[in-house]
């Protein structure tokens, strides 16, 4: 049911995906065919890099297309969590084509502070610049509102782009506005600072990309959200370990460890974890594929006055962040527990250290002390 319900969002998503990316392609194009006519006729090196842009914003689309189609095919056997993560290249490849353009702008204006030519404008050719800054702040709005209406990264940066044109624009129709009334040519300049702010946008898109190919830390929010979610059942004491897995956008699958009274029977475990899957799914659209369990002692005194001091013992450690999972049984003399640690001390060593702490004061116990990450 539920991923009958992913597929459904799927094909809804890559539909005003591409259909958003067609309204930028046919723009950008059009765009392009006028500024590079404006920029040839009053031979505006920035109009022409202005046109050069708007080609690799249209290139940029066709790039978010071939992603979302293919990020939208089905999972099958060799990859059975689908191919969602594919846009997250199709969004570097974007990103490298921004890069590229920013860097080629930048080599060419350079070339033109060097070697100065002329330029002649006329009235025509500035109130076409004039109307496609215009159109580019509503393309740009349109675009990065579809791309995070539908969770689409390549759709945000080619909007954000295209909001970043249009200031662009307005830099070139405001130098050449300055030249024709004093007679002052810093349209070289302008195209240099086009350029940095082409590449810095292209370098920012990238690092961005990379981190979600890489696995990011998941948003706390929404974290916060799944363990409300799943202590609202009576039975549960605490969520822990949740672990968020992304293979594309909105593709989220977790895993998660829940504590439970050491009385229920497995057929009401079952139960239980049932109904905290079809809870998140449906008011988060994450799927828990996994729900570990930890128990907790509930009718020993002496098990709650050893789980106190075990606790006030490992978190005097500045770098030990958690304890929990935790279970003595007395009759055969264990104890079990799990500590969250910071990333800045080594796991092995702080183990250890806990292990020859907790024996010190229990030394009767065997002891089972499982390190966790801070995720």
């Amino acid at each position: 049911m539920a991923e009958n319900h992913v597929e459904a969002l799927s094909a809804k998503r890559e539909k005003a995906i591409v259909k958003t990316s067609v309204v930028g392609i046919v723009t950008n194009i059009v765009l392009v065919a006028f500024k590079a006519a404006v920029g040839l006729v009053s031979n505006s090196i920035a109009i022409i890099l202005d046109a050069v842009n708007n080609l690799s914003d249209a290139l940029s689309s066709v790039i978010t297309i071939i992603g979302a189609k293919l990020g939208a095919k089905k999972p099958n056997k060799k990859h059975p969590l689908g191919y969602g993560r594919i846009e997250y290249l199709s969004s570097m490849l974007v990103a490298g084509i921004v890069l590229y353009a920013g860097i080629t702008s930048l080599v060419e204006s350079v070339k033109k502070i060097i070697h100065p030519e002329k330029a002649d404008y006329s009235i025509v050719s500035l109130i076409i610049v004039a109307v496609a800054i215009v159109v580019k702040l509503v393309l740009g709005r349109y675009v990065k509102k579809q791309g995070k209406k539908h969770n689409s990264g390549a759709l945000v940066a080619s909007g954000s782009d295209a909001l970043f044109d249009a200031i662009l624009s307005a830099s070139v129709l405001a130098s050449a506005i300055i030249y024709l009334v004093w007679g002052v040519s810093l349209e070289a300049y302008v195209g240099v600072i086009i350029a940095a702010i082409i590449i810095k946008a292209g370098v920012e898109m990238m690092i961005e990309t990379l981190n979600d190919i890489l696995g990011k830390r998941s948003d706390r929010e929404d974290i916060k959200k799944i363990k409300k979610l799943i202590c609202e059942e009576p039975a549960v004491r605490g969520a822990y370990d949740l672990i968020m897995y992304n293979y594309g956008p909105n593709k989220n699958y977790a895993s998660v460890h829940v504590e439970l009274p050491d009385t229920m029977t497995v057929d009401e475990v079952d139960k239980l974890t049932r109904r905290i899957q079809t809870n998140v799914y449906h008011k988060t659209g994450v799927i828990l594929t996994g729900v570990g369990v930890y128990s907790f002692n509930t009718s020993d005194n002496e098990a709650a006055h050893i789980r106190n001091k075990v606790q006030e013992t490992v978190l005097e450690h500045e770098w030990a962040i958690q304890v929990h999972g935790f279970y003595v049984d007395e009759e055969s003399k264990a104890m079990r527990f799990d500590v969250v640690l910071s990333f800045d001390v080594d796991s092995s060593e702080a183990i250890k250290e806990l292990y020859e702490e907790i024996q010190c004061l229990y030394p009767e116990y065997d002891l089972q002390i499982v390190p966790d990450i801070d995720a």
